[in-house]
């Protein structure tokens, strides 16, 4: 799809998973802190709920980008606090899918940055 085909513009490749449950979620973080460069996440309902996510992205050491598809601070204000953002680069909130390519612009400039320090 279209997050694919943008990351391939930047010479990534990109995995893409859902699932509603948080254990398969933790069980694709902890894969991503062996496997992955940069980690793209929107939590969902679990971002307001879910320290388990949280401990699992502290053991992240790439750069982390999470993403909302809505604004959560103007819905309803348990939605306000995230678990996700205390290990969260940076975030993205309220441009629809559209935040999704964002997302995968700003952590290819972050692997460039990095890559650029590491010479």
């Amino acid at each position: 799809g279209m997050c694919e085909a943008r990351a391939s513009d930047h010479g990534l490749q990109i995995f893409f998973e859902q699932s509603n449950s948080v254990a398969q979620i933790l069980e694709w973080i902890h894969k991503a802190i062996e496997d992955c460069d940069g980690l793209i996440i929107n939590a969902g309902a679990f971002t307001h709920t879910s320290l388990a996510i949280l401990d699992a992205l502290k053991n992240v050491h790439c750069p982390i980008i999470e993403v909302h598809i809505s604004n959560p601070h103007q819905r309803e204000s348990f939605r306000h606090h995230s678990y996700v953002t205390f290990a969260a680069t940076g975030s993205i909130v309220g441009l629809g899918t559209r935040g999704y390519i964002l997302a995968i612009d700003a952590l290819a400039e972050m692997l460039m940055d990095l890559e650029s320090t590491a010479l």
